[in-house]
């Protein structure tokens, strides 16, 4: 009888474990099952209702011609998008878009890095310039840019007055297609410029200063510190701090509706004014919608595109 025992011991002490996957086994031992079960249906919904459910219907709206009173009928397809592609004021919208991009790149970028590099340093009043720097991004746009068409204004402004005590004509750079686009860049350079200089700076704080200390012992220049250390440092926040300026360059509205309305004659329209102007405005919301779409489509190119190739590391 015992031997018999003896014999059957090792098959009942073999029990079957259940086959979790590994990930389902991680989840349930932390807890972050029950976190996701609570947390990801509401946020679930909310981008359901408000980004998911928007984008398609744009996506539908753009095959009509509807002026968005009652239900729209009238389909013609893709005929929206051909409209939009044969506008010349469009491709106008899209060329400033891409001179916006260039501006944010090589003026205000570098312009940030600078100031990052010099007021990262602990010194009497870095504090306070560091605030004064980034209080143009704090204010709103629409105030910005209330603010720089009273600046700009052709008979009262600062410009003007700057002007006449050279003995100048006064120049209104507001009405002139030549330089409206020109005083907008100025605007926009200004406005957030500070935003990249506080990420630069929050990175350059979170350097390891045990690497400057390392390449000053090995008689590294403070240029070559600069080039070697500290701009590869800053990699990861650079990359992102580009992200932020194109993807912010492409949805650019906010700015240019109080200071030129696009205008004049649409020498200033960015993608999103153009989709205002000439969809809202006039109450073409087929029309609209195909320039929302190509536009959607157009951001979401390239946030894939550059998270793909340029952010995979973060």
């Amino acid at each position: 009888m015992r031997r018999r025992a003896d014999s059957l011991a090792p098959l009942t002490a073999v029990q079957p474990q259940p086959a979790w996957p590994a990930a389902l086994r991680g989840l349930l031992a932390d807890n972050r099952l029950a976190v996701l079960v609570l947390f990801l249906p509401p946020a679930l919904l909310l981008f359901t209702l408000f980004v998911v459910l928007p984008i398609g219907e744009a996506a539908w709206y753009s095959g009509f011609n509807w002026n968005g009173f009652g239900r729209p009928t009238n389909w013609i397809g893709f005929d929206n998008y051909r409209f939009v592609l044969q506008t010349r004021a469009f491709w106008l919208a899209l060329r400033n878009n891409g001179l916006i991009i260039v501006v944010s790149l090589l003026i205000q970028l570098p312009l940030a890095l600078a100031l990052a590099l010099m007021l990262a340093e602990r010194f009497r009043g870095a504090v306070a310039l560091r605030m004064l720097f980034f209080l143009p991004y704090i204010l709103a746009e629409i105030a910005t840019g209330l603010i720089f068409s009273f600046v700009y204004d052709g008979d009262y402004g600062l410009v003007a007055s700057i002007w006449r005590l050279f003995g100048a004509e006064t120049p209104h750079l507001l009405a002139s297609t030549d330089t409206a686009m020109l005083a907008v860049l100025i605007v926009i350079v200004w406005k957030y410029f500070g935003f990249h200089m506080m990420l630069f700076i929050a990175a350059l704080q979170g350097m390891d200063r045990s690497l400057i200390e390392a390449a000053r012992v090995d008689g590294a220049t403070r240029a070559q510190l600069l080039r070697h250390v500290v701009i590869p440092w800053l990699y990861p926040t650079i990359r992102l701090s580009v992200f932020f300026a194109i993807v912010g360059s492409l949805q650019l509205f906010d700015l240019v509706m109080p200071l030129t309305r696009g205008g004049p004659a649409d020498s200033s329209n960015t993608l999103v004014s153009f989709l205002y102007n000439n969809g809202i405005s006039r109450m073409r919301v087929g029309y609209g919608s195909a320039v929302g779409v190509i536009l959607f489509v157009i951001c979401v190119s390239f946030a894939f595109t550059y998270q793909r190739w340029f952010l995979r590391d973060e």
